[in-house]
């Protein structure tokens, strides 16, 4: 189940990448790379990997966006909270 969430706010963040958002391109980067390092733990799905670069990475990326862009900031968040739940 948490996985099926994962990926729902997977493609919620690629709809904030998809929409007009005005990104830079170094923001657009840095949520396309935090986009691509779930979709390989999506695929992987294997016990026991480190994973403390995507959990960073989205921790930043949360702080980064909070005032700038709050809904994507709340995507993240939610990826956050979701991850938790699924012990990483």
């Amino acid at each position: 189940m948490a996985e099926h969430d994962l990926q729902s706010q997977l493609d919620e963040l690629r709809n904030h990448l998809a929409q007009d958002t005005p990104l830079t391109e170094e923001e657009r980067a840095s949520l396309q790379a935090i986009a691509n390092d779930i979709e390989i733990r999506l695929a992987s799905q294997a016990e026991g990997v480190s994973n403390d670069s995507l959990v960073d990475g989205v921790n930043l990326a949360v702080e980064r966006f909070e005032v700038s862009h709050p809904s994507t900031a709340m995507t993240l968040r939610n990826i956050m909270q979701t991850l938790a739940n699924m012990g990483i």
